[in-house]
C-alpha cells in the first residue's frame, strides 16, 4: 500500500477549497491580515501541492489598512466553471465591523485575478458559488437566521442565485439549514455539490476550535428541504480528546478525481508540547467512498491520521524549495508575506543587489499597522532559521529576527542601540508588555542570527563570524506564540524586521541571506 503524510501543506495554511480541471487540481486557503492574500496551490495527485501564486496580490485588490490581526480575509472558495476560474470570500473588516463577501475570476489560476466584485446584500462569511447543471449560478452562505438566533452562535445557511453578467445577487434568497447539531453552534464553511441525483451541502459546525466538525444534508431539489445525515457529523476529532495528534478537524470541502474517487480537503491542527498549535490550522487530506448515496469519510477507520493510503493518482512531486533564501533574484519568492498592505516600498532586492534590504519603518510591529516585516510561515514542530544582516542603528531603531503571533504576542529578536551601546536584545512581548530577556554588547556592523525551535523550547544565539555562536538565551517558552495563549485564527508567522520606533529615519538593515530547516531531535 503506498501511503502519503498529512498535512498536505503545513504551517497557516487553513480552511481549504479545492476543484479539479481536467487532470490537475487547485487549492486555496485563508490569508487573514497578510498581505498577499489567498496563497493557490496546484497539484496533479492531490498529496504535492505547488504554489502558482497569490489571489489578492495588488494593493488594489486587498486593502488591510488598520485590520486586526486574526481580521481580514476568511474562507475562501475556488470554482472553475466554463474556463474561467472563481474564488469567492469574506473581508471581515474587524471584530465587529461589517463582513463584506467579493468574489474574482481569472483565466490562469496563477494569475492575474481580477479587481474584486462586491456583492450588496451578502451577510456572513465563508462563501461558496454552485454552478447548476442549467447554467444558473448560486452564491452560498451564512447568516443569522431572519426569526433570529434560538442559542449562542446560531445561524443557518442561505442562498441566492448570482448574475454574473450583472455581477450581483438576484432572485429569492432562500434559508437551506441551520445545521445537523442542534446547540453546537457556529454552521459556516458551506459547499454545494451535486452527486447521482441529490443536491448535497456540506457545512462546518462547533467552532473553529476543539470542537470543530463537518456535516451534510442532501435534497434532490437545490433549494431544499434537506434531509439531514444521520451519520453526522460525518467528521470530527473531538471525541478523541485533547491529547491527540491532530485536533479541531472540519471544514471539509469535496472533489471528485478524473478516475471517479472521492476525496475531501479539510483543516486540522497538530498541538504539541500540551494543547498548544503554534503552526495554527493546516490543510489534511482523508478519503471518501459512498454508501446508500451519503459519503463516509475515512471509511473503516473515521478520523484524518498522519499517513493515509494515498489517492490512485500518478505521483507528481514538485521541485523542493531551497531552504536558504538568497534574495539573488529580482522578485521576492511567494514564500515571503508581509502584514497588512504595503503603503510605500519599505523593502527591496534592487537597492543592494544579493541582499533583501527593509527600510526602517516608524511603524512597528506592536501596532495595528503595515511594519517594514517580511515573514514565512512556521511549518514544523522544531525547526532552526539563521539569517546574516548589516545594521548600523540610531538610538532605539532596531532590526533582526521576530517570531510573531500577533502584534501583542511574538518574540523580537534584535540589535538595537541602547544609550549609547550597541546590543543585542531579546524582548519577550505577552499580552501587549514588552520585557527584555536578554541584553547583550556587541561591537559589529555584520552580525549573524539564529533561533532553534525544539518544539516549545527556544534558543536564541548571534554570531559575529559565521558558525562561531555565542548563545543568547536557552530555553524561552514558545507557547506564547500559540492562538491558544495569544487568541486569534492564525499560526506562527517568522521573519526580517526593521524600524525607527516613531521617528522618521534613513536607517536600513540589510539581509544577506535568510534560512529555514526542520529539525528532528
Amino acid at each position: 500500500m503506498k501511503t502519503f503524510t498529512n498535512p498536505i501543506i503545513s504551517g497557516f495554511y487553513p480552511d481549504p477549497s479545492v476543484c479539479r480541471v481536467e487532470d490537475k487540481y487547485y487549492l486555496v486557503t485563508s490569508s487573514f491580515e497578510y498581505f498577499p492574500g489567498i496563497p493557490i496551490f496546484e497539484s496533479e495527485d492531490l498529496v504535492n501541492w505547488k504554489q502558482i501564486g497569490h489571489v489578492l496580490d495588488r494593493p488594489s485588490q486587498l486593502n488591510l489598512d488598520s485590520t486586526p490581526c486574526s481580521k481580514g480575509i476568511y474562507a475562501a472558495t475556488i470554482r472553475y466553471d466554463k474556463g474561467l476560474f472563481y474564488v469567492v470570500t469574506t473581508f471581515v473588516e474587524s471584530k465587529t465591523g461589517e463582513r463584506r463577501n467579493f468574489y474574482v475570476t481569472a483565466e490562469d489560476p496563477a494569475g492575474a485575478w481580477s479587481e474584486p466584485n462586491w456583492l450588496v446584500g451578502a451577510p456572513g462569511i465563508d462563501p461558496s458559488l454552485f454552478f447548476d447543471d442549467d447554467g444558473k449560478v448560486y452564491y452560498t452562505g451564512n447568516r443569522v437566521p431572519p426569526n433570529g438566533p434560538l442559542y449562542h452562535k446560531h445561524v443557518e445557511i442561505w442562498m441566492q442565485e448570482l448574475d454574473l453578467e450583472r455581477k450581483e445577487l438576484v432572485g429569492e434568497r432562500v434559508s437551506l439549514w441551520d445545521g445537523a447539531l442542534k446547540q453546537i453552534h457556529a454552521q459556516e464553511g458551506p459547499h454545494q455539490f451535486k452527486r447521482n441525483g441529490y443536491y448535497y451541502l456540506v457545512i462546518a459546525e462547533g467552532g473553529t476550535g476543539f470542537t470543530h466538525s463537518v456535516t451534510i444534508a442532501r435534497s434532490p431539489s437545490l433549494s431544499g428541504p434537506y434531509e439531514v445525515c444521520k451519520m453526522n457529523p460525518i467528521l470530527t476529532h473531538r471525541h478523541l480528546g485533547k491529547k491527540y495528534p491532530i485536533t479541531n478537524v472540519g471544514h471539509g470541502d469535496f472533489v471528485e478525481t478524473q478516475h471517479g474517487d472521492w476525496w475531501m480537503v479539510c483543516l486540522a491542527s497538530r498541538p504539541y508540547g500540551g494543547p498548544y498549535r503554534n503552526m495554527g490550522r493546516e490543510s489534511f487530506l482523508v478519503p471518501v467512498i459512498w454508501e446508500d448515496d451519503w459519503p463516509v469519510v475515512s471509511p473503516g477507520i473515521g478520523r484524518v491520521e498522519l499517513e493515509m493510503e494515498r489517492p490512485k493518482l500518478t505521483e507528481k512531486k514538485w521541485s523542493s524549495l531551497p531552504a536558504c533564501d538568497s534574495f539573488d533574484s529580482p522578485i521576492l519568492d511567494q514564500t515571503w508575506i508581509s502584514i497588512r498592505t504595503p503603503r510605500d516600498d519599505f523593502w527591496s532586492l534592487k537597492d543592494r543587489p544579493g541582499f533583501l534590504r527593509l527600510k526602517a519603518k516608524q511603524e512597528t510591529i506592536t501596532e495595528q499597522v503595515n511594519p517594514s516585516f517580511i515573514g514565512r510561515r512556521q511549518q514544523h514542530m522544531s525547526f532552526d532559521i539563521r539569517t546574516k544582516m548589516t545594521f548600523y542603528p540610531q538610538e532605539q531603531e532596531e532590526a533582526g529576527i521576530v517570531l510573531l503571533q500577533n502584534s501583542d504576542f511574538h518574540y523580537r529578536f534584535v540589535k538595537t542601540m541602547n544609550k549609547g551601546n550597541s546590543v543585542i536584545q531579546l524582548i519577550k512581548r505577552e499580552n501587549g508588555i514588552d520585557t527584555i530577556v536578554t541584553e547583550l554588547k556587541i561591537n559589529a556592523g555584520d552580525i549573524y542570527l539564529k533561533v532553534e525551535a525544539d518544539q516549545q523550547n527556544y534558543s536564541f544565539y548571534v554570531a559575529i563570524e559565521s558558525e562561531n555562536w555565542s548563545l543568547v538565551s536557552e530555553n524561552i517558552d514558545g507557547r506564547i506564540l500559540s492562538s491558544d495563549v495569544a487568541g486569534g485564527f492564525t499560526g506562527m508567522v517568522m521573519g526580517m524586521y526593521c524600524t525607527s520606533n516613531g521617528k522618521k529615519s534613513e536607517t536600513v538593515a540589510d539581509f544577506d541571506w535568510f534560512e529555514y530547516n526542520p529539525v528532528s531531535y
